[in-house]
């Protein structure tokens, strides 16, 4: 990336809450915070906003990744920094770490993808979509950022196998009906099971007070039944087989309604078993979010013009506000403690010092020892600015083609369950296709998300080019071998029938790293590995909570018509 450009001193110096990093944690809280009347100083050494969770052009991409999947020499703050002038102060130097690895980047037709390069937009956070449903949404219209930005959306769902067939998602009773892949028998097992579902939630909502229509109440208590609290805390796919569904259905609730992300038939393995109360719940947020929105044939909406555009409607929410922004500044923070031991204040790398009540960082700053005091105790009540904290990784692809997976239909979602591409699959591969329609790429070409979370790099890999070459064909290059000779899987070389052709790819492998505070400063999470932003938001609004644990998040002044934010467009 180009030099940063040298900035006069910021003025004021002396803030409510200063936040380094525009991603969508950080955007969200900034904006709460301006919003409840905190003075917000916002910086970000990047000349874009959304920080890990922004949407770049190829060559934006190209060098964020290639300078951020190792620690640049700029950005490291060396263990012998000069010690503070004020003999009064405690120095904590910061280190900006890499949060990426395993990068590979493979262009098969360079010359098309140059002379349109800066017409894409890219998604650093993978394959990510929001349910018209969820708490993201709710939080959206509650802090008016909707009204900064517009949604398309996925216009079908689809369970994958590793022969390239894809089936549709039947999730709701026309689909159910129509899907010609179900014999009558299992179709009529999936309308049981779901009635069976639809009929708990109505029992629980009623009995707990919920407004129900009250001419329906007296048939409701008769027909509803409501799932026993033992099966509630069993296990989801235990409850499935209790309820005799056959392997392909629950297979379609596992993983392409409620999403559950590990094998959950093998427990042993699976790190994450879904409980019936949380797949209930799951499937509750599903059916809900089908129909919220006149414009949103399903139940998943996409922003226009790329994920990067989340964390840009609250940072445009919060300048309102009245928060301060400053991008492109080059930061490597020192934090300033009192002899007290009590948090200080930032000294930026231009020297200027700058004073908070509170500190919030992007997840990649960590910390190195302390330069100006021995004092160890106060390294130590910051250890949760190290590597600590990962918990493990995801594994992202990126690749461009020139054609649908599907005919007619530019923006759609595919699942591949455990074991639906190889018998060793343990997690699900998760795989998004955006459209021109979407103005993330120009008409006529396609831009393809996949992901897998994983703890061993080779093995993610492994699995997301499996589900590229059951959906895509390579070209006939010498370059192609950048990807097929990963984990000696085998791409089929050559167009093949009915397959969109790759013109360009990318694969890295990303931490994920948990949130971590202690007194005034909190470091923010990583962007995470599931398919819609629900974990993001609550562990945000947990953050701003512990953060400010007696203002409102977004107290509401003149509530607008909710109406306003239900822009999803066809």
């Amino acid at each position: 990336m180009s030099e940063l450009p040298q900035y006069p001193p910021i003025d004021p110096t002396t803030f409510d809450l200063i936040v380094i990093g525009t991603g969508l944690p950080e955007s969200v809280i900034a904006a709460a915070a301006s919003t409840s009347g905190k003075t917000v100083l916002h910086l970000d050494p990047h000349p874009f906003y959304g920080s890990h969770f922004a949407s770049l052009s190829i060559p934006e991409f190209n060098s964020f990744l290639n300078s951020n999947s190792a620690p640049p020499a700029s950005q490291s703050c060396p263990e012998t920094a000069c010690p503070s002038d004020d003999p009064n102060l405690s120095i904590i130097n910061l280190n900006c770490r890499s949060l990426y690895s395993d990068l590979e980047i493979s262009s098969f037709s360079p010359t098309l993808l140059e002379e349109c390069s800066r017409k894409f937009l890219l998604d650093l956070a993978g394959p990510r979509v929001l349910f018209c449903a969820d708490k993201a949404i709710d939080l959206m219209l509650k802090s008016e950022a909707s009204q900064y930005v517009e949604f398309k959306s996925i216009d079908a769902s689809f369970i994958g196998d590793g022969d390239g067939a894809l089936l549709a998602v039947p999730d709701s009773r026309a689909a159910i009906f129509k899907d010609k892949s179900l014999s009558l028998i299992q179709k009529n097992q999936l309308m049981r099971f779901l009635k069976l579902v639809e009929g708990h939630l109505r029992a629980t909502a009623a009995s707990v007070g919920t407004d129900v229509n009250q001419s329906e109440k007296g048939e409701e208590r008769e027909t509803a039944s409501r799932i026993s609290v033992e099966d509630l805390e069993s296990p989801f796919v235990d409850f499935l087989t209790k309820m005799k569904l056959p392997a392909k259905i629950k297979s379609i609730v596992l993983y392409a309604i409620a999403m559950a992300d590990r094998d959950q038939e093998n427990k042993e393995i699976s790190k994450q078993v879904l409980k019936t109360k949380d797949g209930v719940d799951r499937l509750a947020l599903y059916q809900s979010s089908i129909g919220r929105f006149a414009n949103a044939s399903g139940p998943f909406i996409y922003p226009i013009y790329g994920q990067g555009e989340l964390p840009q409607a609250f940072c445009r929410r919060a300048a309102v506000k009245g928060c301060i922004y400053v991008s492109s500044v080059e930061i490597n923070p020192n934090l300033e403690f009192q002899s007290s031991g009590n948090y200080k204040g930032v000294k930026l790398a231009s020297g200027q010092e700058l004073f908070s009540n509170k500190l919030l960082l992007d997840p990649a700053f960590t910390k190195s020892s302390p330069t100006s005091s021995p004092d160890d105790s106060l390294c130590a009540r910051f250890d949760f600015l190290t590597a600590q904290n990962v918990k493990s990784k995801v594994v992202k692809g990126i690749c461009i083609t020139k054609s649908s997976l599907k005919p007619d239909v530019p923006n759609l979602l595919v699942l591949y369950p455990p074991q639906s591409l190889y018998p060793e699959q343990s997690t699900t591969v998760r795989v998004l296709q955006i459209g021109g329609n979407s103005a993330i790429c120009p008409m006529g070409m396609f831009v393809i998300y996949l992901s897998a979370s994983c703890e061993d790099v080779a093995e993610g890999k492994k699995l997301l080019n499996r589900a590229m070459s059951a959906l895509l064909s390579f070209p006939d290059c010498s370059e192609s071998s950048s990807i097929a000779s990963e984990e000696n899987v085998s791409h089929p070389v050559g167009a093949e029938e009915g397959k969109p052709t790759l013109l360009w790819s990318a694969l890295y492998a990303q931490e994920l790293q948990t949130t971590g505070q202690s007194d005034c400063i909190t470091s923010s999470p990583t962007p995470d590995g599931d398919l819609d932003y629900n974990s993001v938001f609550h562990a945000t609004l947990e953050l701003f909570q512990t953060m400010y644990p007696d203002t409102d998040l977004f107290p509401a002044t003149n509530p607008s018509d909710e109406h306003s934010g239900e822009n999803a467009e066809s």
